[in-house]
């Protein structure tokens, strides 16, 4: 198996940030809807769908959603071209191509594709057409905690890193226990406690 590579631009997901509100599914299913408002989309039959998900796992919510994988196995299993890659760099799905015979759900490795009520394949599209107006997907620009950020890969990871150090320094979150306690101690053996 061909290893896959990171987007150049990709959806950056901080776990430790998200509290399950699903602010970014609603945001999502409204953003892929007919009438692309909450009120509108309410009376919409069949109902959006998002093209996200939050899941509980071991205690910690994890919004979860397409990689949009460079090779994508799903693009490279769809037999009819309706999974391809934009110009951008981004998977998505035409369900005018779709014949939902589900072979991208099968080869996907996060299991995001899913089936919709019309019989086509949906899918994360990275809400490519906000971004090629400038704006963030719609689950980002939801996120009421940061858990979602959207941007350049290697600028998103940096930041992170940054953040975590700084976290670390200040003494705040799990590696900051650890720091506080460590500093603490070094004080006390300096001050014969």
């Amino acid at each position: 198996m061909e290893a896959v590579t990171i987007p150049e631009y990709l959806i950056y997901v901080d776990p430790s940030r998200c509290v399950g509100c699903r602010s970014c599914e609603l945001a999502c299913a409204v953003e892929h809807s007919s009438s692309k408002t909450l009120y509108g989309a309410i009376a919409e039959l069949p109902p959006p769908r998002p093209r996200t998900k939050v899941i509980p796992a071991d205690g910690i919510y994890v919004p979860m959603r397409c990689m949009h994988c460079d090779p994508a196995p799903c693009v490279e299993a769809c037999p009819t071209g309706s999974m391809h890659k934009t110009e951008e760099g981004f998977v998505i799905s035409n369900p005018r191509k779709c014949i939902g015979c589900r072979t991208c759900l099968l080869a996907c490795p996060f299991g995001h594709p899913s089936y919709s009520s019309e019989n086509k394949v949906i899918k994360c599209d990275h809400c490519v057409d906000r971004i090629r107006a400038g704006l963030p997907p719609a689950c980002v620009e939801a996120c009421p905690t940061g858990a979602l950020r959207y941007g350049r890969a290697e600028e998103l990871l940096d930041e992170e890193k940054r953040r975590r150090a700084l976290e670390l320094i200040l003494g705040l979150g799990e590696g900051g226990v650890v720091y506080r306690k460590a500093r603490e101690g070094a004080l006390h053996a300096l001050l014969g406690r």
